[in-house]
């Protein structure tokens, strides 16, 4: 029965999940990474932004990011500085048009989409012949890993040792319906402007492709999904979207030691978020609930120090390498 108690609590000026989420992601300044960029095409006739830190090691950490985030993201960063300092190898790989440059196709990424994780996988062990993988995900990040994990089963590659995931909407359909409420505005809001550039460079780019026109009335991801993520990527609707795309019902196929780290008070995850049974049935996956965190938050001490979360993952991974 993983299902583990956690040890973490918040600093005491953070008393609410909103500033537990807020604070990290507008004022944590983390030193940049000095990272070596590769671009890499697609089967598809596309590209992937991947950014790598070397330290000679054999073992690998695969960092995927949150909705609209990118290699850069201060959480990305925290843990890559963590890890480096500790001696290993990280690629923080972008998703598509997530890297500063917008991708060829009409496509974008979504919230499933393990295919391109597969292939960014083949292509780092490839480039190296690295003995040891970890595969480490934040929110969306973590929906792709926990899903692509479970969609392998047993057919997992065996250098994958383990898997380390936080802040997960693992039921995607009771998340966007959580966001869509009016408490959620200011994290709704923001996702959509992001969005909304993107959608605009596209539409200017290939007008017969993508349309931007009506975006301004959007206002939650039931509209933007329907919109542009169903229909783009070859889903019938929203809702057929976040049903095949949801990493829950994919958690017990996980055959190699998996940790799944989500807040309590969590602003972004909803009841079918806290998956207690999958991880009482599964003796792979292992799931822990700390009262607090936010969303992607876990602050230790100081702000722009190392986070709980970051040691967390460290501590995990450690008992398979």
């Amino acid at each position: 029965m993983p299902v583990i108690e956690s040890t973490y609590k918040a600093p005491y000026y953070l008393f609410s999940e909103h500033l537990e989420t807020i604070i990290p992601a507008l004022f944590r300044k983390i030193k940049p990474i000095n990272y070596i960029r590769e671009r890499i095409d697609t089967p598809d006739q596309d590209f992937l932004d991947l950014d790598w830190s070397f330290k000679g090691s054999d073992t690998l950490i695969i960092l995927s990011h949150g909705l609209e985030g990118n290699s850069k993201t201060q959480y990305i960063l925290g843990m890559v500085h963590l890890l480096n300092a500790l001696g290993y190898d990280t690629l923080s790989w972008n998703y598509r048009g997530c890297s500063g440059e917008i991708n060829r196709l009409h496509r974008f990424y979504h919230s499933g989409e393990t295919t391109d994780l597969d292939f960014v996988i083949n292509h780092a062990l490839r480039k190296k012949n690295y003995s040891k993988l970890v595969l480490i995900g934040f929110s969306i990040g973590g929906n792709i890993t926990l899903k692509y994990l479970g969609e392998q089963g047993t057919s997992v590659k065996p250098k994958i040792v383990c898997s380390i995931n936080f802040s997960v909407p693992c039921h995607l359909a009771s998340g966007a319906k959580k966001l869509a409420h009016w408490g959620s505005y200011i994290y709704m809001k923001r996702f959509l402007n992001s969005l909304e550039k993107k959608v605009t460079e596209k539409s200017k780019l290939m007008p017969e492709l993508i349309s931007a026109k009506g975006f301004n009335k959007i206002k939650n991801f039931l509209e933007f999904d329907e919109l542009y993520t169903a229909p783009i990527h070859g889903f019938k609707n929203a809702y057929t979207y976040w049903e095949e795309c949801s990493s829950l019902y994919y958690l017990k196929n996980i055959k190699i030691p998996t940790l799944l780290v989500n807040a309590c008070n969590d602003p972004f995850l909803t009841p079918q978020c806290f998956p207690v049974k999958e991880a009482e049935e599964n003796p792979y996956f292992f799931l822990e609930m700390p009262a607090q965190g936010g969303h992607v938050g876990f602050i230790e001490k100081k702000i722009s120090g190392i986070y709980w979360s970051e040691k967390r993952a460290v501590e995990f991974m450690s008992d398979y390498l």
